[in-house]
C-alpha cells in the first residue's frame, strides 16, 4: 500500500483498539508498554535464495530432479508446501534429535500470509559483518574491519535520540560474542554514539557457564545504598564480552533501570533452573536458545525496538545438511517469537511489527566440500550472495502480498532502517541526517 494509506490504516486500527494508542506520524504517546513495538530478526547467517524464498530445496543445490525434492522448509514464515523426499532437516520424535520428521508448524497462518514479502532484495555485500552493519544502520558504508563499531548510527541511536527513549526500551540480543556482535548496539558517530546506544545481551554468556559462576546467586542490592555491588555485576557483564578495541560499557541506564535489569537477570536464572524459559518447542541449537531468552526480554521490558541476531545456518560453508536443518530451525524460532508476542505479551499483541532479513545470501555454485549425505556446500562470494529477501508483518501491513521476483528485484538491505523509522514516526528526522544509503526506501514506499 502507499505510505499515506498505511498511516491511515494503522491509525484507524489503533484508535479502534483499547490497547496502547499511538500516532504513526509522530512519536508514540509516552505511556509504559505502548506501541508501536518493533522486533527485528537479523535472519540466520547467510541464506541462499534457492532454498528459502525460491523453495527449490535439493533440485537447485544438489541436482536432484523431481517435485519431491522441491518445497518450502520455512513454513512459519513463507507460503508453500514442503518437500516429500530426502528430509534431513527435521527431528526424530523418539529422541528429539535431528531426523526426518519436519518440525510441526507453530503458526496457523504464515507470516507471509499475514504480511508482505519482498522476494528479491539487494544485499550490501557478501560479508557477515558488513551485512549486519547495513541492517543496523541503513548505510552501506561498511569498509571497516572487525572489532570496530559501525561508523554510522544504528536504528537504536536514531530512536533514542529522536524519541527520547530509555536504554531499556532498546535491546540487541546477540547469539554470542564473536565476530564483533557486541559492537552493534551503537556506533562511533560523533553526533550519536554510546549516549544513545541499546542494551546488549548475549544469553549464552549471561545465562551460560560464566553467568552461573558469577551472578546466578547474587542478591538484590539496594539501588541507592549498594550501588557498588551493582557496578561489580555490570563489570562482569562488560568484561565477559572480551572486546579488545572498544569498551562494551557506558550505556546510560538510570539507577532504576540498572535495578530492573538486575531483577530481570535474577528472575531469569530462577526460570532457567526451573526449566521455564520461553524457548521454542524445539531448542537444539544456539539460535533457538537465544530466541527463547529474547522472549523473556520482551515480556519483561516491552522494548520499543528489539533486534535478535541469528547465525546457525553459517554451517552452509561445509555441511549442507546442517545448513538445511538450521534454516528450518530459524523459521521455527521466528514462528515461536511471533506467536509468543501475540499470545503471551498483551502489551505487545496487536501493536508489534516483526521484520526479518538475512545479512547476505550464498553462492550460485557449490564448493567442493561434501557432507555426510554427499551433498555439496556453499560459500558466499558471488553475485548470487547479494540476493536476499525481507519480510514484514504487523498492524496496517498488507496481508499476503509478494513484491518483486527473480526478474524484477525490488528492495535494498538498507530499507529496513527507514522502514523501522517510519513505523516509529521518525523517518523524516533520520533522512534529514543524510547518513543512510541513497538506495534506502521504506518498505511502504516500495509498494
Amino acid at each position: 500500500m502507499k505510505r499515506r494509506e498505511f498511516i491511515k490504516k494503522v491509525t484507524a486500527a489503533t484508535l479502534a483498539s483499547a490497547v496502547s494508542p499511538y500516532l504513526l506520524k509522530g512519536a508514540p504517546l509516552p505511556q509504559s508498554g505502548g506501541g508501536p513495538h518493533i522486533v527485528f530478526v537479523a535472519f540466520a547467517g547467510g541464506v541462499r535464495q534457492q532454498e528459502s524464498v525460491l523453495q527449490r530445496y535439493l533440485t537447485d543445490s544438489q541436482g536432484l530432479v523431481g517435485s519431491a525434492y522441491e518445497g518450502n522448509i520455512m513454513y512459519n514464515m513463507l507460503n508453500g508446501g514442503s518437500p516429500t523426499d530426502k528430509i534431513v532437516y527435521g527431528i526424530d520424535p523418539a529422541s528429539g534429535l535431528a531426523g526426518s520428521q519436519p518440525i510441526p508448524t507453530i503458526l496457523s497462518q504464515s507470516l507471509q500470509s499475514q504480511g508482505t514479502l519482498f522476494k528479491e532484495v539487494k544485499a550490501a555485500g557478501v560479508g557477515h559483518y558488513s551485512g549486519l552493519v547495513s541492517l543496523m544502520t541503513g548505510s552501506k558504508f561498511v569498509n571497516q574491519g572487525l572489532r570496530q563499531r559501525p561508523a554510522m548510527p544504528t536504528i537504536f541511536e536514531y530512536a533514542r535520540k529522536f524519541m527520547n527513549l530509555k536504554a531499556t526500551e532498546t535491546w540487541f540480543i546477540g547469539n554470542g560474542i564473536g565476530n564483533s556482535t557486541p559492537l552493534l548496539n551503537h556506533s562511533n558517530h560523533p553526533d550519536f554514539g554510546v549516549d544513545f546506544g541499546a542494551n546488549f545481551l548475549s544469553p549464552s554468556v549471561t545465562f551460560g557457564a560464566e553467568g552461573d559462576e558469577h551472578i546466578q546467586y547474587a542478591k538484590v542490592y539496594h539501588p541507592d545504598e549498594e550501588l557498588g555491588k551493582i557496578y561489580e555485576m555490570q563489570n562482569f557483564l562488560n568484561n565477559a564480552y572480551n572486546t579488545e578495541s572498544d569498551d562494551f560499557g557506558g550505556i546510560e541506564n538510570t539507577i532504576e533501570e540498572k535495578h530492573d535489569i538486575k531483577q530481570f537477570i535474577r528472575e531469569t536464572f530462577f526460570k532457567k533452573n526451573a526449566g521455564a524459559i520461553a524457548h521454542p518447542p524445539v531448542s537444539d541449537n544456539n539460535d533457538l536458545q537465544t530466541v527463547g531468552y529474547t522472549c523473556e526480554v520482551l515480556k519483561w521490558f516491552k522494548p520499543k525496538i528489539t533486534v535478535v541476531n541469528m547465525n546457525a545456518v553459517d554451517q552452509g560453508h561445509d555441511n549442507f545438511s546442517s545448513y538445511l536443518k538450521n534454516l528450518h530451525r530459524a523459521d521455527h524460532a521466528v514462528g515461536h517469537l511471533w506467536n509468543y508476542i501475540q499470545t503471551q505479551i498483551p502489551e505487545m499483541a496487536g501493536n508489534t511489527y516483526l521484520i526479518a532479513c538475512p545479512e547476505h545470501g550464498r553462492n550460485l555454485d557449490p564448493n567442493s566440500i561434501l557432507d555426510q549425505n554427499d551433498w555439496l556446500a556453499y560459500d558466499h562470494s558471488d553475485l548470487n550472495s547479494t540476493r536476499i529477501f525481507s519480510l514484514i508483518a504487523g498492524p496496517g501491513v498488507d496481508a499476503n502480498l509478494s513484491v518483486g521476483s527473480e526478474s524484477n528485484p525490488i528492495g535494498d538491505i538498507s530499507d529496513c532502517v527507514l522502514t523501522m523509522a517510519e513505523i516509529l514516526g521518525i523517518k523524516s528526522q533520520v533522512q534529514g541526517e543524510g547518513l543512510v544509503s541513497s538506495d534506502a526506501v521504506s518498505f511502504f514506499d516500495r509498494i
